[in-house]
């Protein structure tokens, strides 16, 4: 993957990021839960973006779910880290 592919991968995070955050509003949504959901989200959007973005790093399907899965599981860790880090503040 190079550089010119990152906006790609940026782009599933922030989208699943923000599915992230919307299930959080849930009630009924645990928390543990929330990972498991932006990574399935993350995997479909992979699937997505593999037809609909030109240059997404991925030319097969299983590709494509996993780039997905890793880019809406990255958006838990941003999530934490910024807790992390206002938390310690």
């Amino acid at each position: 993957m190079d550089f010119t592919q990152v906006p790609t991968v940026v782009a599933i995070m922030v989208i699943t990021y923000l599915i992230g955050y919307a299930s959080k509003q849930i009630p009924q949504v645990k928390d543990n839960i929330i990972p498991i959901i932006v990574g399935v989200a993350g995997g479909v959007l992979g699937i997505v973006g593999m037809f609909v973005i030109p240059g997404y790093p991925a030319d097969n399907i299983l590709d494509a779910i996993a780039v997905g899965i890793v880019s809406g599981m990255a958006s838990t860790g941003v999530n934490q880290i910024y807790k992390q880090i206002k938390k310690n503040a």
